[in-house]
């Protein structure tokens, strides 16, 4: 994992900072408060950015922070059941099949519940990873104990990259859904 963790609450203030700082220099009129106050608010948004990078392929999701994490098993399986659902209910809809059309459709809604169930399970474990990962970094920072406080860092990332790449898919399926709706 990554030594240079990227926060999303630390990229925000510094933003907020650099943006206070450039309209003091504007104010005052002082250019180079301006320019640091500027440069200091592009860097939080750059920083905000590389916080919630994720690259998400079938099955697992990678962060900016080094963490790889694999999706709940239902996630998977969820979206499996709603492919074959689909094509049953396309296959039965061309030829007439009304009960292979039924059986795809129940299999299709069946898929969605179950991905919408393994999102859930890894939302949840990625906000408690965060949550606990950044409580025993702290505790371990306070005690100086190096070895437990990269732990925490690491399990910190995990559950950051496990929440995004939940949002990721529930944000995929979303814009999907309003293109599909603007037709």
């Amino acid at each position: 994992m990554s030594n240079d963790n990227t926060s999303t609450l630390k990229s925000v203030i510094d933003s907020a900072t650099g943006a206070v700082q450039n309209a003091y220099g504007s104010v005052t009129g002082s250019n180079s408060e301006q320019a640091q106050g500027q440069v200091k608010k592009n860097k939080g948004d750059a920083e905000y950015d590389a916080s919630q990078a994720t690259a998400k392929v079938p099955g697992f999701t990678a962060s900016s922070s080094g963490a790889i994490t694999k999706d709940d098993p239902n996630r998977t399986s969820g979206s499996y059941n709603q492919t074959v659902g689909s094509a049953k209910e396309f296959v039965g809809g061309v030829t007439g099949a009304e009960s292979l059309k039924a059986a795809g459709r129940r299999q299709n809604e069946e898929g969605q519940r179950q991905e919408a169930k393994g999102q859930v399970n890894d939302y949840v474990a990625g906000i408690s990873d965060r949550a606990t990962g950044t409580v025993g970094q702290a505790v371990a920072g306070i005690t100086g104990n190096k070895g437990a406080q990269a732990s925490y860092q690491d399990q910190h990332d995990v559950g950051k990259t496990q929440q995004r790449g939940a949002e990721h898919d529930v944000l995929k399926k979303a814009d999907a859904e309003a293109a599909a709706s603007q037709k």
